[in-house]
């Protein structure tokens, strides 16, 4: 499912246009997204947990030349299930 069908069923859920499904929908997403951004994590219950993850520098190799470069630390974004979203998988 990509952002449009997203978009799609929840208009179909809510019974509403389109229009106001997506700005649910971004509105959410902005939310979770700057939650992170101030927090550590964000947690909705029954669904599962977004955590800011850091990952180490390393080495790695570039594809062309074989050559070593090194890969600095960055942040990246993790999700975690919760128990009743494994469940119903």
């Amino acid at each position: 499912m990509n952002k449009g069908e997203l978009i799609d069923a929840v208009a179909a859920e809510l019974k509403t246009s389109k229009a106001d499904a997506a700005k649910a929908v971004d509105a959410v997403l902005e939310c979770i997204a700057s939650g992170l951004k101030t927090d550590e994590k964000v947690t909705l219950v029954g669904f599962g947990t977004f955590q800011k993850r850091l990952r180490a520098a390393r080495t790695g190799m570039n594809p062309v030349t074989k050559a070593p470069i090194e890969i600095k630390a960055s942040k990246t974004c993790g999700f975690r299930p919760s128990v009743q979203l494994k469940g119903a998988l």
